[in-house]
């Protein structure tokens, strides 16, 4: 059986300030390969890029964390220097993909930024920065040690019982990495919260009701795929998905 082909959304970069280029992780590149068993092909965000083809040409679509955030526009809000960079690029294909996805029943994984980018492209709204919220801890990325340690777990999330990601990690509490400045302040419409950090700050959703998989997390899972309890079998389920689509079923999130 041919493997579902799966499109992961880009990053935008500029190499020496003068080279535009286009490009994704290595990580999420082979956990979908070794792990989801479906063949990655890494998605330009190019404002040319034509939505309907995309839905045409792809099994299911990863949308990958990254350095820009949704710019706060694309939620009501007006941009600060607490909001970072932008890529306004990747909103605009992002956001739109993700609501068709939903709508068609194409499964979608959203992972930190794009965990970010599904809440707001159903209506959702973001805090700028959790670590300067009362009772909050610093979800940010260690800014010095080795790869090891700044993907390493770093707090339990707790699920919910009977919920998707109960049955995909077997578990009601899991141990994940965490890596990003923003979250979740008010979630869209039919986001489920899921999962959440001992702070209380959301880490799982999906969205309810769905006709497909549309599962995201805002911890790395692609790290350490392969091995990793918790990693391995969301990749494993984000695969079975998109075959599953791909042979005309679809694979309902929750």
């Amino acid at each position: 059986m041919t493997r579902p082909v799966v499109g992961i959304i880009s990053n935008s970069h500029m190499i020496n300030d003068e080279y535009h280029v286009y490009g994704g992780g290595a990580m999420m590149v082979q956990a979908l390969a070794d792990v989801s068993d479906v063949l990655p092909v890494i998605i330009p965000v190019d404002p040319s890029t034509d939505l309907d083809t995309l839905m045409a040409a792809f099994d299911g679509f990863l949308f990958p964390g990254g350095r820009p955030n949704v710019h706060p526009e694309e939620y009501g809000e007006e941009p600060t220097e607490a909001h970072g960079t932008f890529e306004r690029d990747r909103d605009r294909l992002s956001l739109a993909l993700i609501r068709a996805c939903v709508a068609q029943g194409k499964p979608i994984l959203g992972i930190c930024l794009g965990f970010q980018e599904v809440n707001v492209a159903m209506g959702g709204t973001l805090y700028p920065e959790i670590r300067d919220l009362p009772g909050r801890d610093n979800h940010r990325m260690p800014p010095d040690g080795t790869l090891e340690e700044k993907f390493g777990r770093r707090h339990e999330v707790t699920v919910t019982e009977g919920g998707p990601f109960h049955r995909i990690f077997g578990a009601p509490k899991v141990v994940t990495n965490t890596l990003h400045g923003q979250g979740i302040k008010e979630p869209g419409s039919r986001i489920v919260i899921d999962g959440r950090a001992p702070d209380g700050t959301p880490e799982a959703i999906y969205v309810a009701d769905a006709p497909g998989f549309t599962l995201a997390v805002q911890w790395h899972p692609e790290w350490q795929a392969a091995t990793d309890p918790v990693s391995r079998p969301l990749f494993e389920a984000f695969g079975d998905a998109c075959r599953k689509h791909a042979v005309g079923g679809l694979c309902r999130a929750g």
